[in-house]
């Protein structure tokens, strides 16, 4: 048995506190998550059985089960819709709890259960459903139903249209009867479920390096002071003094047991050196610190009634750390606000300008170009009834075929869609030909997309009014004419293919097929219509940053539709393979086209992007943006938003089309660097060309992109987005890495990268609920990184450096102590001094500091963006850092110990009647003074004095005077030592001992301070160089830094030296000075105060 010098409650309270925190926290959150679930497993459901509805809770919803569910309720399994309250069986749902979109979708049931909508009917429903295994996919889902009507079977393909998945909500719908597919955890929502890989902060990672650094001095000193225990005792009057004789028992014990029994009792002796108590008070400043950040008004969004919000506060100080930023584009560096701009028809191109249409060049009937297509053919008024005309043609040779083209045109914007409508009120609508009164509040258009809703817009504004479907019918209300569509198939988006289509029945009976897509996927397939002219076009509206989607048509044969249509049920209703077979279908059905014409639509830059990016490379951190967009549009737009600039040498590695051709490439791109190594560059890559780089030449792609300023890659996949961030995660300079975006696409990269950010944009949530931060607008990075992230690493940083710090001066003493009484295991400080060290005496100082210091003024933060290179690489939890406050505590350490050692070491009579300090008192001595150091010491690093800091600073060396003399004061009947009984009180009472503590503090403190005072004079850094600004040869201070008279150097004074050293200044000194370079934002505020602030007052 180990004869420990502290008792187990010593050692064991502050490890008891740390795990007893972490416990509750974990605790808590863990029945906060149970009470989540059993009210999503509890929820009552209504279930047909018997002939009957059924009330049961979900968790007892079994396969087969079918379920009754109403508006706005929502739905708990996965459900295949058997029928609705609407005849055709369609229903209207959101999925934004499950993908952050939020627009309407629709489902439709299969026509032979549609019918089906009473309780009885469904009862007498006799079906078989297959279907697939579960899988995590929420937009795949292949099956089919087997329905058995008067002893026939109908067999009906079963896709995502039908599938209702758990989690989603019921819109627009009275009430919808659906069968039970998958239930539990093999739900599409449950297998979703998937835990985000922890997430460490560079600062967690130096922590656990020190510690282990601390845990090797730890062993160290156990093992030096055991080796020294048994070479002291080798002398045989020190082995068994007369005093201390040993029992049979000792004598004959194993020497071996003894050496580790030993070893073991000095390692409780030093265990204090470890700093457990650092985690608790990490936790606390990661969470009281992450509320500053959606308190920040600063980071307020107005218009949205948006504020920051933080999800993990674990990574608060990595936010001072990133070197690169990935951001997408649409929606994030733009407002994700569709604008109808400009489209070209036919080979000719049209601007939109005040609601009308007007070509840019001559038309058949007008040759100036400035002439409102409109105005020109405002004759053919009563020329509705050319609409439905079979005779559909590429090249118009008069003015009745050119509005039959611009007709069919955007005739094909408003099919091919898949736009919901709330309500349709069309009586105002005009009969103009490209012109009409329809206001866009008469029909308010709801769409997955705002291109589409954009479009749809444009094509009512221009008279060709898309006002509703019903059932399978579309009607579109044709310069004045209601016109029905009949909608046959629809060939649903995909990020393969890059187009949509829809096949619908004419009025007129012909069947037509209309396709929208990028022009990379819909002019290869074109045999008609002016495809050179309008690929000009594209290009030229891509260079103005503008959005661009290519439209075509194809008009089926009566034989030729039987076939397709025959094509399609056969691969809808494929069990096996059936994304490849309809694929095949569609690449079957999607060609010969004719081409329609291009559409062209603005998306506006979000306010002040360019400054945040400029900001941002000025901090050295560099910017990638990741699009989908193509090239042409992503560089006009990185062009605007200063991403690229004008002078810069942009590099392009497009359209690669093997690993060799890629190779070679990038060869030629990393010699024109090394040529031009003067230049900045650019690198502009596609998604076809990174997954060659990516494959084979990782190493030749990152030296690539590492020597561009800024990269550019276009036409990127989610998954390609994230593949990036790790391929820049794992180089070897293990960079930290931030992406920035605002749709379900970017989740990928958010999840991947050291901090992800959502922007809580048009897109849905789904990418603000999985990210660590979310913000409403790009440009609020600037001051999240900048000021935010600045202030939190530097308060963390010193937190960790200044708690090992702290806990070195607490334990060296005890260790020099040893050399003092034969290594016999002697405490130096009372047990309850050694609990209550790191939970009262020194804490609280530290956790305020480490939440409202500002060593520099946050303004100057976001104005000097340059400061940022200063924290980066994590340059203050350095090694050298480490070891300067390590050697610190060390040197403290031993002023305190032989300090009071040679006040009382010779003559211990130091009182006026004679009485002797003892072991109990010169241990004391030792911790008051200690206390009081390391206390003010933190005092001397606080730059930004608030009453909660003179509160807690000097209220904790006041509270640990009056504790001690209650504490020494009364004999405590429960204690089974009473050692400390008047040995405060006598020690206050001697005048040498004030003398001591009072000499020993300002002996540590002002090697501190000196070492402060050089530094700052002759190896100031950048951010003491900007606590001052110099204006007309005078110096000047800002808020919470020192101060300096009109003329006055900085040596002039002893007093005003300490001033600048501990970084603080009388109000009545303060002027703030701003150089005319300095950019300043005028609606800034403070960090604090939250006031605003106008230039003209500084």
């Amino acid at each position: 048995m180990i004869d420990t010098p502290t008792s187990p409650v010593t050692s064991g309270l502050p490890l008891f506190f740390v795990i007893t925190v972490t416990a509750i926290k974990q605790g808590y959150e863990d029945w906060l998550r149970h009470i989540s679930d059993n009210e999503v497993n509890g929820a009552p459901v209504y279930v047909v059985r018997s002939g009957g509805l059924v009330t049961t809770r979900s968790k007892n919803i079994r396969v087969g089960d079918i379920v009754r569910v109403a508006k706005n309720e929502i739905f708990p399994a996965d459900l295949v819709l058997l029928s609705s309250d609407r005849l055709d069986g369609s229903c209207h749902v959101t999925t934004a709890s499950l993908d952050g979109e939020t627009n309407l979708k629709t489902h439709v049931a299969v026509p032979e259960t549609a019918v089906l909508q009473t309780v009885a009917n469904l009862d007498t429903l006799i079906a078989v459903v297959e279907c697939q295994q579960p899988e995590a996919d929420l937009y795949r889902f292949m099956g089919r139903m087997t329905i058995t009507q008067q002893m026939e079977e109908i067999v009906r393909p079963l896709g995502p249209e039908s599938l209702l998945l758990r989690g989603a909500r019921l819109k627009n719908t009275k009430e919808i009867f659906g069968v039970a597919v998958y239930t539990g955890m093999e739900t599409k929502m449950a297998l979703n479920y998937k835990s985000k890989s922890q997430k460490r902060s560079a600062v967690e990672k130096s922590m656990n390096t020190f510690l282990i650094i601390y845990l090797i001095i730890l062993i160290s000193e156990a093992i030096i002071s055991t080796i020294l225990k048994y070479t002291w005792q080798a002398e045989e009057k020190w082995d068994e003094p007369w005093y201390n004789q040993k029992t049979e028992h000792q004598r004959n014990s194993s020497k071996i047991l003894k050496f580790i029994s030993d070893f073991l009792a000095f390692l409780v002796l030093y265990n204090f050196i470890i700093p457990i108590s650092l985690y608790v008070t990490v936790e606390l400043q990661k969470f009281l610190g992450s509320f500053f950040i959606g308190w920040d008004l600063d980071l307020y969004h107005e218009e949205s009634d948006e504020k920051a919000q933080v999800n993990t506060s674990d990574l608060n100080e990595e936010l001072g750390q990133v070197e690169y930023v990935f951001t997408d584009k649409t929606g994030t560096l733009t407002e994700n606000e569709m604008q109808f701009r400009e489209c070209s028809i036919n080979g000719t191109k049209y601007q939109e300008i005040n609601g009308r249409l007007v070509s840019e060049g001559p038309t058949p009937d007008s040759s100036d170009g400035n002439l409102s297509y409109l105005t020109s053919l405002a004759h053919l008024n009563n020329l509705s009834h050319l609409a439905t005309s079979s005779s559909f043609r590429t090249s118009p040779e008069n003015g009745t075929e050119l509005i039959k083209e611009h007709d069919l045109f955007f005739k094909a914007v408003s099919l091919c869609h898949t736009v919901q409508i709330s309500s349709v009120q069309t009586d105002s609508i005009g009969d103009g030909p490209w012109q009409s009164s329809f206001a866009p509040a008469q029909l308010e258009y709801y769409a997955s997309s705002p291109d589409e809703k954009a479009l749809v817009e444009a094509a009512a504004r221009f008279g060709i009014v898309f006002v509703g479907n019903s059932g399978e019918i579309m009607e579109v209300k044709t310069l004045g004419k209601l016109e029905r569509y009949k909608l046959l198939h629809i060939l649903e988006f995909d990020p393969d293919r890059r187009r949509m289509s829809v096949i619908v029945q004419a009025p007129s009976g012909e069947k037509l097929l209309f396709v929208k897509g990028a022009e990379s996927s819909i002019l290869p397939e074109c045999i008609g219509g002016e495809i050179e002219k309008t690929r000009i076009h594209v290009d030229e509206f891509a260079l103005k940053g503008l959005r661009t989607l290519c439209m075509a048509y194809r008009q089926f044969t009566s034989k030729e539709y039987e076939e397709i249509n025959r094509r399609l049920f056969e691969a809808r209703t494929a069990l096996q393979q059936r994304e490849e077979k309809l694929a095949g279908v569609f690449q079957f059905i999607e060609k010969d086209l004719i081409l329609l014409g291009a559409t062209a639509v603005e998306d506006k830059l979000q306010d002040k992007v360019r400054e945040t990016i400029e900001a941002l490379r000025m901090a050295g951190i560099k910017v990638w943006v990741l699009t989908g967009d193509k090239h042409e549009t992503a560089v006009s737009v990185s062009l605007s938003c200063g991403h690229f600039h004008r002078t810069m040498n942009i590099l392009e590695l497009l359209n690669q089309k093997s690993d060799s051709e890629c190779a070679e490439k990038l060869g030629q791109l990393a010699r024109r660097i090394r040529e031009d190594h003067v230049i900045q560059h650019g690198l502009v890559v596609d998604g076809t060309s990174l997954s060659l780089a990516l494959r084979e030449h990782e190493k030749l792609f990152m030296d690539v992109c590492r020597n561009c300023s800024a990269v550019m890659c276009c036409r990127m996949a989610p998954l390609q987005k994230a593949k990036v961030i790790r391929l820049i995660k794992i180089s070897p300079e293990k960079p930290i890495t931030l992406a920035i975006g605002d749709g379900a696409n970017d989740v990928s990269m958010i999840q991947e990268a050291h901090v992800g950010i959502g922007i809580m944009g048009k897109e849905g949530r789904q990418a603000a609920r999985n990210s660590d931060y979310a913000i409403a607008r790009f440009k609020f990075l600037s001051k999240l990184l900048f000021v935010h992230g600045h202030f939190y690493y530097i308060r963390i940083a010193t937190l960790v450096q200044y708690f090992f710090y702290k806990n070195v001066c607490f334990i060296t003493p005890q260790f020099l102590y040893q050399f003092y009484c034969l290594f016999s295991q002697q405490t130096l400080y009372d047990s309850v001094y050694l609990t209550l060290y790191n939970i009262c005496f020194t804490s609280l100082p530290i956790l305020i500091y480490s939440l409202l210091e500002q060593h520099i003024d946050p303004h100057v933060l976001q104005n000097k963006p340059t400061l940022y290179r200063d924290i980066s690489k994590n340059r203050q939890l350095s090694m050298k850092t480490f070891l300067y406050w390590t050697i610190l505590g060390f040197s403290h350490a031993f002023i305190f110990f032989f300090g009071s050692y040679f006040l009382i070491g010779k003559d211990t009579s130091l009182l006026g009647n004679g009485q002797m300090f003892g072991n109990w008192t010169f241990g004391t001595l030792v911790f008051t003074v200690m206390v009081i150091t390391v206390t003010a010491k933190m005092a001397l690093e606080t730059h930004f004095w608030t009453w909660i800091n003179h509160l807690v600073t000097w209220g904790s060396i006041l509270f640990y005077f009056v504790f001690s003399l209650f504490y020494g004061g009364i004999l405590w009947p429960f204690l089974s030592s009473q050692n400390m009984y008047f040995v405060f009180i006598q020690l206050l009472s001697s005048g040498s001992a004030w003398f001591a503590i009072i000499l020993m503090v300002v002996t540590c403190l002002f090697l501190d301070i000196v070492k402060k005072v050089f530094d700052r004079q002759f190896h100031p850094t950048n951010i003491e160089k900007a606590q001052l600004t110099e204006t007309n040869s005078s110096i000047k201070c800002l808020d919470s830094m020192c101060c300096f008279s009109e003329g006055e150097t900085a040596c002039a004074s002893v007093g005003r030296m300490l001033e600048r050293v501990i970084g603080r200044c009388s109000p009545s000194h303060v002027s703030r000075s701003w150089s005319a370079s300095d950019p300043f934002y005028t609606n800034d505020r403070s960090i604090l105060t939250l006031s605003t602030m106008d230039s003209s007052t500084c």
